[in-house]
């Protein structure tokens, strides 16, 4: 199930006896291990009832005898059981135990068939991901526990989720943060959910209710936020907006910024809007479903801005504009001139 089906269960149905979280994404996962908690320890209950364990420390076996064992202090406990892919044996000739000679997995087995009536288990499996080499991993540990009544998939966030999740969380701090922004936010914070969380607090808590977000706010309390002004000569280069351009390169050069930098990001606005045009792409609905079969993501606002350059830009412009890119960067790695020279070159060539 998913984290919205967990806690839309968990709020109507009785508490299952074990669980397996499996996934990377933080977020969610908080939101519904403090849940569950709240569910199955309200109060002061938690002090007395949960308990945390790790099994860089310890084994499945002692986890099991302690779920096992009655509390004196609390009818009701939560076993929270961090690392869970720690309980697979490291080769499959190891998988049995040496004193015993029965198998974790079969260890498992056994208590599912009996588990102690008010206690939960959770197994925590947060190490691998959905994806790519940890792929075959995952499934790996998502097996050993298969018996478990009850399985949360943690997925990382789709830039679109990441989007709707940013502009829940400006409503619930009644934040003023306009799409510009916005996308800069998203394009800083990789669209990580807890980083949004956190980064639109303290912008909340810094901007108040009384005025909107400003860039200027983004680049002073966001870490990595220099690149706001990256992305402001970007997206003023793709308006052919040149006085701004120039705005924004003079932040740049002050703060001392990294100019090869702006001119990686400058190159991929271009050759993404040289493929809309080439494709003849009208929306930015249109566009992210074109490149997210290219496997690119993209939020909403990334693609407005980039349909947008699409716009302003012919094809043929859009072309020159790659070429000239291509030789700026080239100059970068040759030591040409000025850094600063070279960028303001490439502003009123993209300008004119």
């Amino acid at each position: 199930m998913n984290p919205d089906q967990f806690l839309s269960k968990i709020a109507k149905q009785p508490l299952a006896p074990v669980y397996l979280f499996l996934g990377q994404e933080g977020y969610q996962r908080r939101l519904c291990k403090e849940a569950l908690l709240e569910r199955a320890l309200p109060g002061e209950a938690r002090a007395g009832g949960l308990t945390q364990i790790d099994l860089e420390n310890t084994t499945l076996a002692a986890v099991l005898d302690d779920a096992r064992s009655l509390s004196l202090f609390a009818s009701d406990r939560v076993i929270w059981v961090a690392s869970a892919e720690l309980a697979l044996p490291r080769r499959l000739t190891a998988a049995e135990n040496e004193e015993t000679g029965t198998s974790a997995e079969s260890e498992l087995a056994a208590y599912l068939k009996a588990p102690t009536p008010g206690t939960t288990l959770v197994f925590e499996a947060s190490r691998y991901d959905f994806a790519g080499d940890d792929r075959p991993k995952l499934e790996r540990v998502e097996k050993f526990y298969a018996g478990a009544p009850a399985i949360v998939e943690f997925r990382h966030f789709t830039p679109e989720s990441s989007r709707f999740l940013a502009q829940t969380l400006v409503r619930k701090f009644s934040l003023k943060l306009g799409g510009a922004e916005l996308a800069t936010l998203l394009e800083t914070t990789a669209g990580d959910a807890n980083r949004l969380e956190s980064e639109i607090e303290k912008l909340s808590l810094f901007v108040g209710s009384g005025r909107a977000v400003t860039a200027a706010d983004l680049a002073a309390l966001v870490p990595h936020a220099a690149q706001t002004t990256i992305f402001n000569l970007v997206n003023a280069l793709g308006r052919r907006d040149r006085p701004n351009a120039l705005a924004a390169l003079d932040i740049l050069v002050r703060d001392g910024e990294y100019l090869p930098l702006a001119l990686t990001f400058l190159s991929t606005q271009f050759r993404l809007a040289l493929a809309v045009k080439e494709q003849r792409i009208a929306s930015a609905q249109q566009a992210q479903s074109v490149f997210q079969r290219m496997g690119v993501r993209m939020w909403r606002e990334r693609a407005e801005q980039i349909v947008s350059t699409a716009g302003v830009f012919t094809a043929a412009h859009l072309a020159k504009a790659v070429a000239l890119i291509y030789e700026t960067d080239k100059k970068f790695r040759e030591g040409y001139r000025d850094d600063r020279i070279t960028m303001e070159t490439l502003v009123f060539a993209l300008t004119a």
